[in-house]
């Protein structure tokens, strides 16, 4: 199996080597493109195991049993297909979920909101600030981030919009059918930045209703790639960590108030198997980002790899019948 996924890594190299990396994410995109279309159109739901497995296949050059899941990511394959409801369908929506965020932790935690459109053509730049961000409330990655409104290319915006307003993202990458029934909406919210300039996530990986370790995300949109420390929840960091590819950086001080962001993840993550609860921690005031069921699509690279099943094995998954 370790061959196999070497097999399948050293082939995407090749492949991005002869192609050229523009034209390697032009095939990268159409093949995602496509493939919602025909699966939104065409594949019932009884061929959906069948087809994740090939995807999981074609991605990791590892075969998926979904009958007897073992790792990580394998469980998190078994989620999209048996685990999906519609409280995760709410959650996944980056503007219902502020509701429940109020009910549960209070609004003071909600990173506040200029305005929500059915599509871009609603939109007054106007009544706008300088800086603010623009997000897809349906997906995942589909965010603009404004710095400078007079530098802002509105045309480039709004083909960016147009498309991804017309995309189910449930279909568009692995089946992570908790996005499947959001209703597509633009949203645009406050502009944060920390004292670096840029911003920082805290990532929590929860299981079984309990927090179990933080991942300090830095540089997230930057060209340069984003860097990320793993650590426990009293900020010791851990010997393993997820997204190995990208550089870990130094241990950073922790962060004052990382009790009250202990709290509210293990408030937030109660009742379900697993969830990643994400934090913006700006001037010592803490910010929710999102709630992701589905975490890296279930392509995580963990070093070391045993980690992967590791954390599977805490996981325990649902009897369905």
């Amino acid at each position: 199996m370790a061959f196999a996924s070497f097999l399948h890594k050293l082939r995407d190299k090749l492949l991005r080597y002869l192609l050229g990396q523009n034209t390697y994410r032009l095939v990268k995109e159409i093949n995602k493109f496509s493939s919602w279309y025909m699966l939104n159109r065409y594949a019932p739901e009884s061929k959906y195991p069948e087809l994740l497995c090939d995807w999981y296949l074609e991605q990791t050059g590892e075969r998926l049993d979904l009958k007897n899941p073992l790792t990580y990511n394998e469980k998190i394959q078994w989620l999209k297909l048996y685990d999906t409801t519609p409280l995760k369908t709410r959650l996944s929506d980056k503007y219902l979920v502020r509701e429940w965020i109020k009910q549960k932790i209070g609004e003071k935690y909600l990173v506040p909101i200029l305005g929500v459109w059915d599509n871009f053509n609603q939109i007054n730049f106007d009544l706008l600030p300088d800086q603010f961000v623009l997000k897809a409330n349906h997906g995942c990655g589909w965010i603009i981030i404004v710095r400078d409104k007079t530098k802002f290319n509105r045309e480039e915006a709004k083909i960016k919009f147009d498309k991804w307003l017309n995309i189910n993202f449930a279909y568009y990458f692995g089946l992570e059918l908790q996005y499947r029934d959001i209703e597509p909406k633009i949203i645009a919210e406050q502009y944060l930045e920390d004292e670096s300039g840029g911003l920082s996530d805290y990532k929590y990986y929860c299981f079984e209703g309990k927090p179990y370790s933080v991942e300090y995300f830095i540089d997230r949109f930057e060209r340069g790639g984003y860097k990320a420390i793993m650590y426990d929840l009293d900020w010791n960091q851990t010997d393993w960590t997820v997204d190995a590819h990208h550089e870990a950086g130094n241990s950073i001080a922790k962060p004052d108030n990382l009790q009250e962001m202990n709290s509210i993840a293990e408030i937030l993550c109660a009742g379900f198997h697993h969830v990643r609860v994400d934090f913006y921690l700006v001037k010592d005031r803490i910010y929710f980002g999102e709630m992701t069921f589905t975490s890296a699509n279930g392509l995580e690279h963990f070093e070391p790899e045993e980690w992967n099943r590791k954390l599977g094995d805490m996981i325990k998954l649902p009897i369905v019948n």
